[in-house]
């Protein structure tokens, strides 16, 4: 069963916002997969995210790097599968070691949905201004259905 919740921002500081809210949420072993196009807000997001999970490092984009790790009370593993060939590609970088011991986060997980596992947070964006944003979360399993509750009463 599929549990949804839409939200709006009006900046980038709004997105990152409700990133920092759901990071707060977030425990190790947890999977957020973002999808939405170049510049819809998935790293501020993510930046959020950070926030939320006591990282004060600076969170980039990492399109190049492929894997970047933050520092927090969880630490984080943001991930791009944009320039992954395949899913295998993913698994051979230790996608399933990263999900025992951090918060993981990929951007462009649609790339690699046939990867991931049955339960995971769907977060999907898309561009409604210049700097508008809806927000789609979708809970696959009970426990981000669990916590997309919690951060629709935040």
């Amino acid at each position: 069963m599929e549990f949804k919740a839409v939200f709006e921002t009006r900046s980038v500081g709004e997105t990152e916002g409700l990133g920092e809210k759901l990071g707060s949420l977030l425990s190790k072993g947890d999977l957020v997969a973002l999808k939405g196009d170049l510049g819809a807000g998935k790293t501020a997001f993510t930046r959020g995210i950070a926030r939320g999970l006591g990282s004060e490092d600076f969170v980039t984009s990492p399109t190049f790097t492929i894997i970047n790790e933050y520092d927090g009370d969880v630490p984080i593993a943001h991930m791009d599968a944009y320039r992954l060939s395949d899913a295998v590609e993913l698994e051979d970088i230790g996608f399933r070691d990263y999900l025992k011991e951090y918060v993981v986060v990929i951007e462009w997980a649609d790339r690699v949905i046939d990867l991931l596992p049955d339960e995971v947070l769907l977060v999907e964006f898309e561009t409604i201004g210049e700097q508008e944003r809806r927000i789609t979360f979708t809970a696959k399993g009970k426990k981000y259905e669990k916590i997309l509750q919690e951060l629709k009463k935040s």
